[in-house]
């Protein structure tokens, strides 16, 4: 059962649950055959972003040239921001004007915010009056914010309106994201005063005023808030739709949930690609060109800082060539420190974006992640120890070897929870740079330990 954003419907949808070959032969067959009836069938029984896929996979945008101009808007709904322009010239001048103002106002913002400035302007003159106030407010908005996300087609009604006038208004041409909930404003300055739900109408008596219907505990955002606080709102009460309200309260925008779930994807793939030290706009099915400006920097970056690491053995040359088996279990040290780094990093991260460590538990948090460190590397550090001793049969050695996981265990902890909270507060985003430094920090420190620990110890190894 697919759902039609703009006007509610619901078709019977053939594809939940999954996407069979079948069914992607089915709809390439109907696309294919231009009849009328199968076309029709097309529209009724699929999602737009199955046939999306099937038309991308083809390659072939001239297949949707048979289809309504409305159900065509529903498929560059669905489609990535720089695949909409492309889709969008496959087509006339009159239809492509006819289909950008049947699309969703914030999608047509997020089509217009991926273009060159000369095409911008091309498809803002295309929209109808309505449509370009609407777009031309949402573009005032930050991209990531909840201004830059949300809608401005909802519905607001007043509260000294009855059940039946609000019934009857419902009945007109109404353009809304949702139909479930009605949001109840001043007459005069457009307050946000509460919301009354679709089911609660209904189920009133006619001459019963909305004031005495409406919810005034309304959860809402600001205009300005970050998209991804926007997110942690969705994902704590589980709301279908959201209020934007600016600094006087006012009722701006809503936010749906097909919307956030697109910045979740968003929000995801960019903190995987900085982890990764990838750039954000990175796809893999890029150019070779593309990957390599996106992914060169960052391994200059990881460069320099293995120079440190390098650095720090070269203090040590003396030592290893003592005893040449420290260089077979020093990279094992620096290694496991370096994965150990990583798991504290990753939940360090995860915590910061969604505002779940501050003053009071940051210190708890940090002890738990050392005491972790401590257990780990004691385990680790009793294998480490006998693997040492395979090397060299002195159990002094694989003391040292044991004791230096242990220790670079706990900067390891102590980095992956340091790191990323440091870069937080210099305002720069933790995922962008911080598993560069907790590994230079492993690396450095188990080379530093353990051979340092050595070179003590080695009138009593060699």
């Amino acid at each position: 059962m697919w759902y039609n954003k703009k006007t509610g419907a619901k078709g019977a949808g053939k594809t939940s649950g999954g996407f069979s070959m079948a069914e992607k032969n089915e709809i390439l067959t109907l696309l294919t055959s231009q009849n009328p009836a199968g076309l029709a069938q097309l529209t009724e029984e699929f999602h737009p972003a199955d046939i999306l896929e099937v038309v991308q996979d083809q390659k072939d945008y001239s297949l949707l040239q048979a289809l309504p101009d409305s159900f065509i808007a529903d498929i560059l709904d669905e489609a990535e921001d720089e695949d909409k322009y492309e889709i969008l010239k496959s087509f006339n001048r009159e239809r492509t004007h006819s289909i950008l103002n049947q699309m969703s106002v914030d999608e047509v913002t997020d089509l217009i915010e991926a273009l060159e400035e000369d095409n911008r302007e091309a498809v803002i003159a295309a929209l109808g009056f309505r449509n370009q106030n609407d777009v031309k407010k949402l573009l005032a908005y930050e991209s990531d914010t909840a201004g830059g996300i949300m809608t401005t087609r909802f519905i607001a009604i007043y509260a000294s309106n009855t059940v039946m006038g609000a019934l009857n208004y419902l009945k007109t041409d109404v353009d809304a994201e949702t139909g479930y909930y009605m949001y109840v404003v001043d007459k005069y300055d457009f307050t946000l005063k509460g919301v009354v739900s679709l089911r609660d109408l209904v189920m009133a008596p006619f001459d019963t005023p909305i004031g005495d219907l409406l919810n005034p505990h309304v959860i809402s955002v600001h205009v300005e808030d970050d998209q991804e606080k926007v997110a942690q709102v969705f994902s704590r009460y589980g709301y279908q739709a959201i209020t934007v309200v600016d600094g006087d309260n006012r009722l701006v925008g809503i936010i749906t949930v097909d919307d956030v779930i697109d910045v979740l994807n968003e929000e995801f793939t960019e903190d995987l690609h900085h982890l990764a030290g990838i750039g954000k706009e990175e796809k893999v099915d890029g150019s070779v060109a593309d990957s390599v400006k996106s992914r060169l920097p960052w391994l200059a970056v990881n460069l320099v800082t293995a120079l440190a690491a390098s650095f720090v053995i070269n203090l040590f040359n003396g030592t290893i060539e003592k005893i040449v088996a420290l260089s077979a279990v020093m990279t094992i040290i620096s290694g496991m420190g370096g994965n150990a780094g990583t798991q504290t990093l990753t939940l360090v991260i995860r915590a910061l974006s969604l505002e779940e460590i501050d003053r009071e538990n940051a210190r708890p948090i940090l002890l738990k992640e050392l005491g972790v460190g401590l257990i780990n590397g004691a385990a680790i550090g009793v294998l480490v120890a006998g693997i040492a001793m395979f090397y060299d049969a002195n159990p002094l050695f694989g003391l040292i070897a044991g004791l230096a996981m242990v220790l670079n265990m706990l900067c390891a902890a102590a980095a992956g929870y340091g790191v990323p909270i440091l870069l937080e507060k210099l305002g720069i985003d933790p995922a962008l740079a911080s598993g560069v430094f907790v590994t230079t920090v492993t690396d450095c420190m188990g080379f530093f330990i353990f051979l340092g620990l050595a070179t003590a110890a080695m009138p009593l190894l060699v």
